[in-house]
């Protein structure tokens, strides 16, 4: 398991966004055209724990409580709340006026079941907010509450940014089984999705919303007033770099979320154009242990001996003031490497991996490493992956797809428990959820199961990330 943050770059042009010259922006066009990181295949923001999805439910739909940069949760849809004094128990009360895209208000109900849906989505804070939960039920149609068991971080659950995200959708939707996919979307967020004039692989489109009532407050990460400041938003996705930056330059985009490191210099030279690093960025390469030869756990001791995080950062991020080593389970930021004991800070141990892969008794089974190759740094990451598999004498096929894809590839993988080949998946998440221990995947030992309904196979509930190691 490798666990590397690096920065992610996102490019602006300065001459397109609303904020500056009028003359960039007329009245009768205020539209940002921005290049997303993947493409939007997926509109049902709990089906699926991918951000392009959270990203358009932070668009379409809205949430309880957001999150400030100082990890306190704030309210949102919610006006005021009241916990018990011995902290079992805490009642909500919805702001007045909010609205669903398609005219009803937004009730207690609604709240009270997309929490529920979302709870069996969600393996960070969700199920076990259901799991200690005595009741989350309503009250009237503005007031619902929760009652605990025991205590539990109630509020930093309904903001958590983890994914699935708990945004909140009308009672009638909610209601569908969690494991279903939806189709419909109708949300209370600051945008409207123009399904019309959805073409997936190419565009997604949202209007502003003009019924929407932003919070007083300012900005905050994900808390604070959501102000839209712009009438339509059009997703352009375009999977291959080198085009999307050149659209940037040529005007006829004004954002690409997820610019190369390679082009960074470049574009940064350009006096119209604005180059950002997000806060960080973790990459992750999971095995499916579902399937031979990763069931053996010699199998990922042997890689966990000769993987190598400045390998895979320098192919991903390129110049090293981009990326640094981190043998920490939860991000790291300013924090100095702590000690693993050698295990991923060490030297590399190829002897020992061989004789591993020996000792499992690798029968020559087909390994298949899924390639996003739209999102640069994840294809990077295959691209090592697929190397180093090769060089401890595996068979290994690269599948390259776009990122839609390969998201299926993975589910097909995850509910196929009885024959075919195993997959590794190499994935990435923002390192900001990976501070927390709630949130950190690592540390909690959990197998997601986002797209596929729990299984009953005692296998599925391995802790697949730590028996990496044992």
């Amino acid at each position: 398991m490798l666990v590397t943050p690096m920065r992610v770059l996102i490019a602006v042009a300065l001459i397109s966004l609303s904020v500056l010259p009028a003359a960039a922006q007329s009245d009768a066009d205020k539209t940002l055209r921005m290049v997303p990181h993947a493409d939007l295949a997926i509109v049902d923001p709990y089906f699926s724990g991918v951000y392009i999805t959270r990203n358009f439910g932070y668009l379409v739909y809205d949430t309880l409580f957001g999150m400030d940069r100082a990890f306190h949760p704030q309210p949102e849809m919610i006006d005021s709340w009241q916990a018990s004094p011995d902290g079992l128990a805490y009642t909500f009360r919805l702001r007045d006026g909010l609205k669903f895209h398609h005219g009803q208000p937004v009730r207690a109900a609604d709240a009270v079941a997309s929490l529920k849906r979302w709870g069996q989505r969600n393996d960070a804070y969700g199920q076990a907010l259901l799991a200690a939960a005595v009741a989350i039920e309503g009250v009237d149609d503005s007031t619902f509450h929760i009652v605990l068991k025991g205590r539990f971080p109630v509020l930093e659950a309904l903001a958590t940014t983890t994914t699935p995200t708990p945004f909140i959708m009308p009672e009638r939707l909610a209601q569908t089984d969690a494991y279903t996919q939806l189709s419909e979307v109708d949300g209370s967020g600051p945008s409207k999705f123009v399904k019309d004039q959805w073409q997936p692989g190419h565009k997604a489109v949202y209007v502003r919303n003009p019924d929407y009532v932003a919070r007083a407050e300012p900005p905050n990460n994900t808390a604070g007033g959501k102000v839209v400041k712009v009438d339509r938003i059009e997703w352009l996705y375009i999977p291959e770099a080198a085009i999307a930056v050149q659209a940037l330059e040529t005007g006829e985009v004004d954002y690409v979320e997820n610019a190369p490191n390679d082009y960074a210099a470049a574009l940064a030279s350009d006096p119209q154009i604005t180059v950002q690093g997000y806060p960080g960025f973790v990459g992750v390469v999971r095995f499916n242990q579902l399937h031979p030869p990763f069931d053996n756990v010699k199998m990922r001791q042997a890689v966990l001996a000769v993987a190598d995080q400045r390998d895979y950062m320098s192919a991903m991020a390129g110049d090293p003031s981009n990326w640094r080593t981190c043998f920490s389970v939860y991000a790291c930021d300013a924090e100095p490497d702590e000690d693993d004991g050698g295990v991923l800070s060490g030297p590399r141990d190829w002897d020992r991996a061989k004789r591993l892969v020996a000792e499992a008794g690798y029968k020559g089974e087909r390994i298949v490493v899924i390639d996003p190759a739209d999102i640069a740094q994840l294809h990077a990451e295959a691209l090592v992956t697929e190397q180093l598999l090769k060089k401890l004498g595996l068979n290994v096929e690269l599948a390259t797809s776009e990122w839609g894809t390969a998201i299926n590839l993975c589910r097909h993988a995850q509910q196929d428990a009885v024959s075919g080949p195993a997959h590794r998946r190499c994935r990435g998440a923002a390192d900001l959820p990976m501070s927390a221990p709630a949130a950190r995947l690592i540390v909690r030992g959990a197998l997601r199961r986002r797209v596929a309904r729990p299984a009953t196979s005692p296998e599925m509930n391995v802790p697949e990330p730590w028996r990496l190691s044992t």
